[in-house]
C-alpha cells in the first residue's frame, strides 16, 4: 500500500533525486526557461516554487535557506536580484508547464517546457495589444468632415483675401 506516498520519487534515490531537482531548479532561474519530461517539471514545480515565495523577502537567512537547495551563488543572486523584483506582487504560480507537441526519440516520453511566468515576452505582448473597434456591416450614419479637412478649406479661402503689396523700404 502506498498511503502517504505523496510526491514522485522520479525512479532516483533521495540524494540523486536532490541533487537532479537542484541542478534543474538552478538552470531554471539562470536561463528563465527549461525544457524537461512532464513528470521532472511537475516535481520541479514544487521544488522551485516555495524557493521563489522565500526570495520576496530579502535577509540573510532566506539567502542561506535557498543556497542550501541550489547550491549554486549565482542562481541564488539571481533568484534575489532580478527574479523576486518581477514576481513581487504575484501571489503564487511563479512557474508555467507548457507540454510539447513531441514526445522523445528514444522512450516517447511525455516533453514539457517549463518557463517563468513573468519572463515569457510572447505571452506579455499579447495582452497589451489594444482591442479592435467592433464594427457593423450596416449602413449607418455618415460621419462629418474631419477637422483637418474642415481647416484646409478655410486656409484655401482666406489665402486670395490676404495678398497685399509688399511694404517699401525706407532709406535714411
Amino acid at each position: 500500500m502506498r498511503h502517504n506516498k505523496k510526491f514522485n520519487h522520479l525512479g532516483r534515490k533521495s540524494a540523486h533525486r536532490k541533487a537532479m531537482l537542484s541542478n534543474m531548479a538552478s538552470s531554471l532561474i539562470l536561463n528563465k526557461r527549461i525544457i524537461t519530461t512532464l513528470a521532472k517539471a511537475k516535481a520541479l514545480r514544487t521544488y522551485v516554487e516555495p524557493l521563489i515565495t522565500r526570495s520576496k523577502e530579502d535577509n540573510t537567512a532566506n539567502r542561506r535557506l535557498v543556497f542550501a537547495y541550489l547550491h549554486n551563488k549565482y542562481a541564488v543572486t539571481e533568484l534575489f536580484r532580478e527574479v523576486s523584483v518581477k514576481v513581487a506582487d504575484r501571489p503564487g504560480g511563479y512557474t508555467r508547464i507548457i507540454r510539447m507537441p513531441f514526445n522523445r526519440l528514444g522512450d516517447a516520453s511525455e516533453m514539457a517546457m517549463m518557463e517563468l511566468v513573468d519572463y515569457n515576452e510572447n505571452l506579455l505582448n499579447v495582452d497589451k495589444k489594444p482591442a479592435k473597434a467592433k464594427t457593423t456591416r450596416r449602413g449607418g450614419k455618415k460621419t462629418a468632415p474631419k477637422a483637418e479637412e474642415v481647416a484646409q478649406e478655410t486656409v484655401a479661402q482666406a489665402e486670395p483675401a490676404t495678398t497685399e503689396a509688399p511694404a517699401e523700404e525706407v532709406k535714411e
